[in-house]
């Protein structure tokens, strides 16, 4: 049986407090804070208690894996998420901050490398959008955290992405600029458009130019990760008084949040010219699942087959051609490979948190039918050659 190797697109880390607080300057001092409602933690920014994670201290969290019936839509039972995971457990410090401990386990998992990515910040900028000076030093902060904790780039084996909000895109490129200094091997940002001083916009806008420069001169890739969603208001619209955590949800937030913000996101950079503009630039789509790539083909062609005026080139052209998909492990591979290629694809386990697999190695089930030569593409060689050569 041919041995594969394995390159995880998406890993995680539960963050303590003190990643977004250690570095904080202090003229943000009380902005973020952690207290205690009752019997559990809760995270409180400019004054809001925010509910989208529902542990953000994670002093005890979900099993790995925990989640998966419920994901692959095999729950006949009705069980809430809260009864599906069980007993939680006590994250290890490979979970969290340590990074030998880490390495030590990939290599139990018989895993090569691995992206990995801090959890707590999925809900910062939606907390804070209102505020991009406030959202700035909050990601600051916790980039220093994770570059002092794990470092950018450990062994060539664990990269570990920083983040960057692009509010104001004079800082964004500061933050570039400091991330790229100290080996930064990708960057995540969120997938809705930023909001800065003169509101929310695209940032697929020329306006962003600079920044994306930037990023193409470094050679740098991009991952577009899932975060506490932009959708958010517009649902509730529909429910005012609905819940916001993400892991309980109403029937219909689960139906109509669907991925709307990943679809728009990549969309933007295709339809308001980016990857045209900068065309070696290299998006992956992290997280977000692959249920969204089939509307976002068929409404790009339509587009060029109505309005090709309106496109410098064939829009499926430049999807097929700067965008890679993590696809969530329970999607149909074969089919969002038929639409994008499967050198495209990259495996992404979400591992430890509970929505993904218990072991990263445990994807090659889902690859059954696919030849030897794809699954490695699938498993490995995209993920290694989106990331790409290590700067000098």
């Amino acid at each position: 049986m041919e041995d594969f190797r394995f390159f995880d697109a998406d890993n995680h880390i539960y963050e303590p407090p003190e990643a977004l607080l250690e570095h904080l300057p202090a003229k943000f001092g009380g902005k973020v804070r952690f207290l205690r409602d009752g019997k559990r933690d809760v995270i409180s920014i400019q004054s809001r208690t925010i509910d989208y994670i529902p542990n953000p201290t994670f002093a005890v969290v979900a099993a790995p894996g925990s989640f998966a019936r419920y994901y692959s839509a095999n729950n006949p039972d009705g069980l809430s998420l809260r009864e599906m995971a069980g007993d939680p457990i006590r994250p290890l410090p490979a979970f969290q901050n340590d990074r030998e401990a880490r390495l030590a386990l990939l290599d139990e998992q018989g895993v090569d490398r691995v992206f990995v990515y801090p959890t707590l910040a999925n809900l910062v900028e939606q907390s804070v959008h209102d505020d991009p000076e406030l959202t700035h030093a909050i990601i600051h902060s916790l980039n220093e955290w994770l570059h002092e904790t794990w470092s950018f780039d450990f062994h060539d084996r664990i990269y570990m992405v920083p983040v960057l909000t692009l509010g104001m895109v004079d800082k964004a490129i500061e933050e570039l600029d400091w991330v790229l200094e100290r080996g930064a091997r990708a960057i995540l940002i969120r997938p809705a458009p930023p909001e800065g001083l003169r509101g929310h916009r695209s940032f697929g806008l020329p306006e962003f130019d600079p920044f994306w420069a930037r990023v193409q001169e470094a050679e740098l890739p991009v991952c577009i990760h899932a975060a506490h969603s932009i959708i958010e208001g517009y649902v509730q619209l529909w429910e005012p008084d609905g819940v916001t955590s993400a892991f309980n949800r109403s029937a219909f937030q689960g139906v109509a949040k669907g991925h709307r913000d990943i679809h728009d996101a990549i969309a933007s950079l295709i339809c308001h010219g980016t990857l045209t503009r900068f065309p070696a630039l290299r998006i992956a789509s992290v997280e977000n699942g692959a249920d969204w790539v089939a509307p976002l083909v068929h409404a790009l062609d339509r587009s060029y087959r109505m309005e090709p005026q309106l496109h410098a080139e064939h829009p499926l052209d430049v999807l097929r051609r700067n965008v890679y998909v993590s696809p969530f492990w329970e999607d149909n591979l074969r089919a969002v490979c038929d639409l994008i290629n499967v050198e495209r694809i990259m495996f992404g386990s979400d591992f430890p948190h509970p929505e993904g697999l218990a072991n990263p190695r445990e994807y090659l089930e889902q690859l059954e039918g696919f030849t030897d030569d794809e699954k490695r593409l699938i498993l490995h060689d995209n993920a290694a050659r989106f990331v790409g050569p290590a700067r000098k």
